[in-house]
């Protein structure tokens, strides 16, 4: 069974309710375990067959500072071989709506990291019929990956 780690950072509780849902849609195919970001040491990771790391973004494009040293810490570690997506949420008044998702794609990369799926961006809470969908594509491309990987 593939064993993915959601690792997330929610201040409001809107990325906590999205990393939620794809931990419901990917329990029954995978072994799932869900971290605040701020607790995970970026050496643990190579545990993992896939990573799905989720933040909000704060102010215009920042990423929260919770978020920090995961970040920096994520330029020390070797993630060749394992496969990430990233999932944020965002409030889109600003123009640099859910760039926490495109930097911390942009740092897996870096770091070596496969990323198997576009970011799924959010806006606030994942309350309208278009956010679960959306959540359950990711969650189901995600998936699919896996499964098809494991086949």
């Amino acid at each position: 069974m593939t064993k993915i780690l959601i690792g997330f950072a929610s201040m409001s509780g809107n990325t906590e309710d999205i990393a939620d849902l794809l931990k419901s849609h990917l329990d029954c195919d995978h072994e799932v375990e869900m971290r605040e970001l701020e607790d995970i040491e970026v050496s643990s990771l190579l545990e993992y067959d896939g990573l799905l790391i989720g933040s909000y973004t704060w102010n215009d494009g920042d990423l929260p500072y919770e978020v920090e040293d995961f970040y920096d810490e994520l330029a020390d570690v070797d993630l060749t071989g394992i496969s990430a997506a990233v999932f944020g949420s965002g409030d889109a008044v600003y123009p640099r709506f859910c760039e926490a998702v495109h930097l911390l794609e942009d740092q897996l990369k870096e770091a070596g990291a496969d990323l198997i799926a576009e970011g799924l961006k959010i806006e606030m809470n994942p309350d309208t019929e278009e956010d679960l969908n959306a959540c359950s594509q990711f969650a189901e491309s995600v998936s699919n990956h896996f499964l098809n990987v494991k086949a």
